[in-house]
């Protein structure tokens, strides 16, 4: 009699894992009492303002909530927690309950930091939000191309070569959407000449993203300085209004942080769910992975690995386009040089993150964003401690994410290796 092998519904977590993230869980939990509860005073309170950004909506009243008491009660609940894990763990509930009990200690972060003093915290999910828009773009870029088994190192340099060119342009012909025209295929551009290079020649991927990197900023720069930075007629295109979406808009709160923004904003939210259904649930999107996981069994069953890593990566190329294009038509209105900052690498910190997934990457950049709108906001407040190490936190986490300590990321099993046809 033919026997049938059940496949458990979720992988269980493993001992050393379980112990691992329970002794983090109470870590934090002491954490919380004693840097954050023992030097404050018991009549101290914290003051949330609820102002988005004047937006003409609704605001809610602000939070004042009674700063020690609030912060007792979360390491209490996270030494509960941390108690649980270490015991019998969450099963499959695991990742859901870490991403808990870190949002409740950045919280409890947040609210010691304003003791005694007001935070605007509606703005500052707004400010996260803006901010995680070209990291996530970024990222994006990164899933399409390493998905097919290329690595692609290059996005900084798609990205800063589409802001120029989409600024360019721009101001040339007093359209933005020829200049958003003009910054995504730049980065069409790009990505062409890395698959090029990657794919027909073999090159070794991390050098020829890295060229790239450098041309991009070496021409931008010279134009920069040459042209824009002496002639403002070509360093004046405008920028992408915003505009309210209907109904959605008057939703409390979330209403004018998502739905009153500019077609950047709205356009990175198709594009993570048309990736997300195409990459998962598609033919097309099943026969992209299949070439980034095993391009030797795709070639055999006459899938195209060449032609299909080629659509990949110019696919890439458009949305890191579309990313560079952000800084100078959706936000700033100018191109300045090296504008992107290194928002093209944080992208693929992002992606990794993100476990090589269109939401994963998304969630990524959100806290990346987060990170860098509160290090701004906690240098307002006069906080003692230095914005450089809030900066940090995203990129320790992704270091713990590689290390397996919070789950193990599985990029593609070909990323980064040529296929050579027999």
């Amino acid at each position: 009699m033919a026997t049938i092998a059940l496949q458990p519904r979720y992988k269980l977590v493993s001992p050393t894992r379980q112990r691992v993230l329970g002794i983090i869980y109470l870590a934090l939990a002491f954490l919380l009492w004693f840097a954050f509860i023992r030097p404050l005073t018991a009549d101290a309170v914290t003051t949330f303002g609820m102002t988005p950004g004047g937006l003409g909506v609704r605001e809610l009243a602000p939070w004042q909530l009674p700063t020690r008491t609030t912060i007792l009660l979360m390491a209490a609940v996270t030494a509960v927690v941390g108690g649980v894990q270490l015991v019998r763990g969450f099963g499959r509930w695991s990742t859901l309950v870490l991403g808990l009990v870190v949002g409740v200690f950045v919280f409890g972060f947040l609210i010691w930091s304003a003791a005694g003093r007001s935070l605007n915290l509606a703005g500052l999910l707004r400010a996260t939000l803006s901010a995680a828009v070209p990291i996530t773009l970024g990222a994006l870029s990164g899933v399409l191309c390493e998905r097919a088994g290329v690595v692609n190192i290059a996005i900084e340099g798609m990205m800063l070569a589409a802001a120029m060119m989409a600024c360019l342009v721009g101001s040339i012909t007093h359209n933005l959407w020829i200049g958003l025209l003009g910054g995504i295929l730049t980065g069409a551009l790009m990505a062409a000449v890395l698959a090029v290079l990657s794919i027909k020649y073999m090159t070794n991927q991390i050098i020829s993203g890295t060229v790239i990197n450098i041309f991009a900023t070496g021409m931008t720069s010279f134009v920069s300085s040459k042209f824009l930075q002496t002639n403002q007629a070509l360093n004046d295109p405008g920028v992408f209004r915003t505009f309210p979406i209907p109904g959605l808009v008057d939703i409390p709160l979330v209403g004018p942080i998502f739905f009153h923004n500019n077609m950047f904003v709205y356009g990175m939210f198709v594009l993570l769910f048309v990736l997300q259904f195409a990459l998962f649930s598609t033919r097309w999107g099943l026969r992209l992975r299949s070439v980034g996981e095993h391009p030797k069994a795709a070639d055999t069953l006459g899938i195209n690995v060449f032609r299909t890593r080629y659509m990949a990566v110019i696919l890439g190329g458009l949305v890191a386009g579309f990313a560079g294009s952000y800084f100078t038509l959706g936000s700033v209105g100018r191109f300045d040089e090296v504008m992107t900052a290194g928002r093209g690498f944080i992208g693929l910190a992002a992606m990794i993150f993100g476990n090589w997934t269109p939401f994963g990457s998304f969630g990524a950049g959100l806290l990346f964003g987060f990170a860098n709108s509160l290090a701004a906001g906690i240098a307002i407040l006069g906080s003692s401690i230095p914005s450089e190490f809030l900066l940090m936190a995203p990129y320790v986490a992704t270091i713990l994410v590689l290390a397996g300590v919070v789950g193990r990321g599985q990029m593609p099993a070909a990323d980064g290796t040529p296929y050579e046809k027999e």
